[in-house]
């Protein structure tokens, strides 16, 4: 008990130490833009006093450690400002948009490990055959790919050719009773089939372009652990005693290369976090991806600082849930 108390506070430390090693980057970054968000705030027709006015009710007239040291404050207590353009509470507008995004991302990691881990496993039992060959050009495909492009094919496809799925937003019509935020879940809750085929349909193209390039990590970590695992002595006595293979691969074999894939699991929840800023905005998908990206266009700080904060705050969280992961997989990662 008092080891895992131990671990506990070490990981919160970490988590409070990169939270305010984010905050310092940004306001170093905004502090070299050559942007001035009071001018923007204020228009292009606005005066001189107009625009000085503006800068001084949002105290950006400050020097930076002040306004950096003012941003602490508000922050300890929870308040992570006002949005320029929007003129409402920051928090408020990433607790609305946060569950579009975790929903998207929660899809395409789940579709990824669905897919991936099958294909890793049947290309390192067919290892150097056709198969295995068209599954690796497959995965260097899912590197090489830019996920705009990406999305923009899959539109002109499934879209304006077959005309199978919708091209925007999280569906269509009026969204279902608020429970959690999830269409999906809320949908299911509110035991409304249509509003959940609607949904279901919305999130597949983006969905979709996320996990694939996660998806050609998890088959190639998975086929490297498999193929690990597949050489080592143990297994060759298990098949020496008589085990049939398929318990062998999927039983023992696969239960060590799931060690390699979870810890992939926490690099890529941010891959998906940073893809879906470029994928929500090219679907209309109103997440925290298509804030950031609204929030730069406008050089609204405050947004940018806090969507940036909560970003980093659900990887930091998704990595610690990943840690214990693989302590329940390989008890031994526990006693290190």
């Amino acid at each position: 008990m008092p080891r895992a108390l131990a671990a506990t506070g070490h990981r919160a430390g970490q988590f409070v130490v990169t939270l305010l090693g984010v905050v310092v980057i940004m306001f170093l970054v905004q502090a070299v833009v050559p942007a001035d968000p009071a001018a923007l705030l204020a228009g292009q027709s606005a005066t001189p006093d107009q625009i000085a006015a503006i800068r001084t009710q949002y105290g950006l007239d400050q020097p930076i450690p002040i306004q950096f040291l003012h941003y602490i404050e508000r922050l300890v207590t929870g308040d992570l400002g006002t949005s320029l353009f929007t003129a409402r509470p920051v928090l408020n507008d990433l607790v609305e948009r946060l569950p579009a995004t975790m929903e998207l991302a929660i899809t395409a990691m789940v579709v990824s490990l669905a897919v991936g881990i099958p294909l890793g496993v049947v290309a390192a039992t067919h290892r150097n055959s056709l198969l295995d060959h068209a599954l690796r050009l497959v995965t260097v495909s899912g590197f090489a790919v830019a996920s705009f492009w990406l999305a923009i094919m899959m539109q002109l496809l499934f879209v304006m050719r077959l005309g199978w799925l919708p091209l925007s937003g999280r569906i269509e019509g009026s969204a279902p009773p608020h429970f959690t935020g999830f269409y999906l879940l809320d949908s299911v809750i509110a035991l409304d089939p249509g509003r959940l085929l609607s949904a279901l349909l919305h999130l597949a193209l983006p969905a979709a372009t996320l996990a694939f390039p996660v998806t050609a990590t998890i088959v190639r970590f998975t086929r490297a652990g498999m193929l690990d695992g597949l050489s080592r002595s143990s297994v060759r006595y298990l098949d020496a005693m008589g085990l049939p293979r398929h318990v062998i691969i999927w039983k023992y074999v696969l239960r060590g290369a799931l060690t390699s894939v979870t810890t992939q699991i926490g690099l890529l929840s941010g891959a998906l976090l940073g893809g879906s800023v470029v994928v929500e905005a090219i679907f209309d998908w109103p997440g925290l991806g298509y804030y950031v990206v609204n929030s730069v266009v406008m050089f609204d700080y405050n947004a940018i600082l806090g969507a940036t904060l909560w970003i980093a705050a659900v990887y930091i969280v998704i990595n610690m849930l990943v840690d214990f992961g693989q302590a329940l997989i390989d008890p031994r990662v526990s006693a290190r």
